[in-house]
């Protein structure tokens, strides 16, 4: 009678992926497995793991395992009550001041650490790997509509005043400061722009599709001035640096945003802006610009890079003065009263 090979062996019952569908970590792999396979932005998966490790501290500083059957919507809820009033702003950023660094985060960051909970569990759910998610029901911070504040032409005048342009550093800054106002681009977007993206010719900046934020590539026109900076730049890069991006650290690396952020920080107090200038505000101001000066919306939408024309609305905060002065040139008032509707003189 033939031995059996089965003796003394481990019979292999359950399959791998049914036995570990309980771990949330290895439903995380799994998660970026399918979202790198959809072609998601290599940001945005930068994005889905640094978030995942924000849930997971939340859930190892409270002693809950990491299991799907361990998370509810209590537990879920329990998350965003912490990111409200435990967690300190820029606690790790070594470059952001003090006075920063506040306890709660803001209701935008919240969201967007719950949005990549939901697209995780909303995928894994899909893919049958769990049952129940555990986002259900749980919704989103309330985020204020404050007023967002943008510089004025002064202020952009001194700030733009501030880098000694005789030092490398603070040439390529003036550069990136230019060009941001100029092209009105993301932050993420200027520093992952490489030569090959520049074309002097037709003064065009084409952001491709690998670091556009909405995986859309454009084109983005400049101003002469802006395309000389930059063409200078490159010019100045090449020189010392055997790199094809064309915001360089002094030593020939990608840029650091942390650290753009504590420049740019410098730079205000050296100018007198004691508003908080960081690089999306650069991004907002010209906006903002565009708008006042008579640009149409619809193309804005296309410069910014939004497929929806509501996110467009973010960027479109006129200021109380000029909605004033709109409002008394075209009022349908001045129509019908003409010159009573004007106002008198009364003192010297």
């Amino acid at each position: 009678m033939p031995e059996d090979k089965r003796t003394g062996k481990h019979l292999k019952k359950q399959r791998n992926i049914i036995k570990n569908s309980d771990n949330l970590d290895f439903l995380h792999e799994k998660f970026l497995e399918i979202k790198k396979a959809e072609g998601r932005a290599e940001r945005t998966i930068k994005q889905y793991i640094e978030n995942y490790a924000f849930f997971t501290e939340y859930l190892d500083k409270r002693g809950i395992p990491r299991l799907m059957s361990a998370l509810n919507k209590d537990i879920m809820r329990g998350y965003v009550i912490y990111m409200q009033s435990e967690i300190v702003r820029y606690e790790d950023h070594r470059f952001v001041l003090d006075k920063y660094k506040t306890v709660g985060i803001k209701p935008a960051t919240i969201n967007t650490r719950l949005k990549t909970l939901r697209v995780l569990f909303n995928c894994l759910r899909k893919e049958n790997l769990i049952a129940d998610n555990p986002m259900d029901g749980v919704q989103n911070v309330k985020e204020p509509q404050e007023e967002i504040t943008v510089l004025t032409d002064d202020e952009l005048k001194h700030l733009l005043n501030a880098p000694n342009q005789r030092m490398y550093t603070g040439f390529r800054d003036y550069v990136l400061m230019v060009y941001l106002l100029d092209s009105m681009s993301r932050i993420s977007e200027a520093l992952g722009l490489k030569t090959a993206n520049f074309d002097y010719d037709t003064r065009t900046v084409t952001i491709p599709a690998t670091i556009a934020k909405n995986r859309k590539s454009r084109i983005i026109p400049l101003q002469p001035q802006t395309a000389r900076l930059l063409r200078e730049l490159i010019k100045e890069n090449k020189t010392d640096f055997d790199s094809d991006y064309i915001f360089l650290t002094n030593y020939g690396g990608p840029m650091n945003l942390s650290h753009l952020r504590q420049r740019l920080v410098d730079y205000a107090k050296r100018a007198g802006v004691k508003k908080n200038v960081h690089p999306h505000l650069f991004r907002h101001t010209a906006a903002t610009k565009f708008l006042q000066n008579g640009g149409d919306i619809r193309h804005l939408q296309k410069l910014l890079g939004h497929s929806d024309i509501r996110m467009v609305q973010r960027y479109t905060h006129l200021s109380n003065k000029s909605l004033i002065d709109q409002h008394a040139k075209y009022s349908a008032l001045n129509n019908v009263m003409g010159n009573l509707n004007k106002p008198r003189k009364t003192k010297r």
